[in-house]
């Protein structure tokens, strides 16, 4: 398979399948224990001096990955200062009873080598220490300045092989980047990879607010006062192209693309009311959703297209409702303490994550399509605003710091666990998770 100029491919397996319990994580559960695993430095074919620029970028592969795996909280990364064996070939299996000696459940092996063509070619095998078998071996090949990509792709392979979930360190983070005193704060749009490298600025110089991923990974929806009103933009990452979406006479907002792309649902504001609209971006038509005097916003979609969670007040204060993605069979679904807004639904479908406001302290919850099983995960002075990764096992949000002292990006599992700062350039808000990069 190619992806983005990487091309991937099965290494066989060295050693035949022992007949221990296979080594595995159970993401269910509440409170685990992470697993250790060793990552020692891959083994570079290619010499420093040859290439030193690619020298350096095999050397930190493994450090990526040993950075991805224990950011996840179900993995330990043992310090490569504990090992006792140098692995120096792959292709030969290594002796388990050093690894069991430091307690290493699972150990990730690699080497890379620059190709005839400049390109990186990068192996790696994962293996079960008490089972003394291969779990998994992958071989990579792309250009070495997208080295990291390659690293995240391997973190992601191993969570899956290990939990049964897809891993979401090969994705990307849209963001707005502020900055500059309370009187004069420059918000601007920003993106960076998953673990908080390769940050840019996509806009700059005007308010920008709500970035949301188009599923394709290639395209954002946000709501800019460029003109000096509210309006919805559409950002092309391969190209740079801006443009706004609909001519409108009065605001836009709180913008989220359909599950295949085609569709964005919004926020209109018009003679004073505001409900939700959806155009179709093949077409530029657009069709009106709600028909209630009150307040409806933060559409979002469910994961097949069939329905649209979205808050309104219409019932006297801040909830949430579900309807039909036509409009129809509009009804709440939040009944627990204090209001409940900004509902998005996971990309599995079984939960929608939401800000619960209560007695001033703004909270990240879930709860169930229908309503029932509420659970609030955070416990900041203020957080909200939650994105989901795409294998719906991890949420990201908006954390503002009490005395107003600035916002920042954090994650949480969404049973609750690691509950972790998200590194980015400065002060951060209204963070959206890219799908996959494909």
């Amino acid at each position: 398979m190619k992806i983005l100029g990487v091309v991937a491919a099965v290494l066989l397996t060295v050693v035949p399948p022992a007949f221990a319990a296979p080594l595995q994580v159970d993401v269910n559960q509440g409170n685990i224990q992470p697993l250790p695993i060793a990552i020692p430095d891959f083994v570079s074919v290619t010499p420093a001096s040859a290439n030193p620029a690619a020298a350096a970028a095999i050397q930190n592969i493994a450090k990526v990955v040993r950075a991805d795996l224990d950011r996840s909280g179900l993995f330990k990364a043992l310090d490569p200062k504990s090992y006792i064996e140098q692995i120096s070939n792959i292709n030969v299996a290594p002796n388990f009873q050093n690894w069991r000696v430091i307690n290493a459940q699972g150990l990730v092996t690699g080497q890379a080598a620059m190709q005839p063509d400049g390109r990186l070619r990068v192996d790696f095998r994962l293996w079960d220490v008490y089972g003394e078998s291969q779990m998994l071996g992958l071989q990579f090949t792309t250009q070495p300045a997208t080295w990291r990509r390659v690293a995240h792709m391997i973190s992601d392979a191993i969570y899956q092989r290990i939990t049964g979930e897809k891993g979401y360190f090969d994705t990307r983070i849209v963001f707005i980047s502020e900055s500059g005193s309370s009187l004069h704060r420059q918000k601007r749009l920003a993106i960076m990879d998953e673990d908080g490298a390769n940050p840019s600025f996509l806009t700059n110089g005007y308010l920008v607010l709500t970035p949301r991923f188009n599923p394709s990974a290639q395209m954002i929806a946000y709501m800019s006062y460029t003109t000096g009103k509210p309006r919805v933009y559409l950002f092309d990452l391969e190209t740079g192209r801006q443009e706004k979406l609909g001519d409108f006479p009065n605001m836009t907002f709180s913008p989220r693309f359909s599950p295949d792309g085609n569709l964005v649902a919004m926020t209109l504001e018009m003679g004073g009311n505001s409900d939700i609209y959806v155009m179709d971006l093949r077409t530029r038509q657009t069709k009106r959703l709600t028909y209630d005097p009150a307040v409806d916003t933060a559409p979002s979609f469910s994961p097949d297209g069939k329905h649209i969670v979205f808050e309104s007040d219409r019932g006297g204060s801040q909830q949430i409702y579900i309807m039909n993605a036509d409009g129809s069979n509009p009804h709440r679904i939040s009944f627990g303490e204090g209001h409940h807004g900004t509902p998005v639904w996971s990309p599995r479908g079984d939960l929608i994550a939401f800000t619960n406001v209560t007695s001033a302290q703004f909270r990240i919850g879930v709860m169930h399509p229908d309503g029932s099983g509420e659970r609030i995960l955070s416990n900041g002075w203020q957080d909200e605003g939650p994105t989901w990764a795409p294998n719906g096992r991890v949420l990201m949000f908006t954390r503002t710091i009490q005395g107003g002292r600035g916002s920042q990006i954090w994650s949480i599992d969404v049973t609750g666990r690691n509950q972790r700062r998200v590194s980015t350039p400065g002060d951060a808000s209204d963070p959206a998770w890219s799908p996959l990069i494909q």
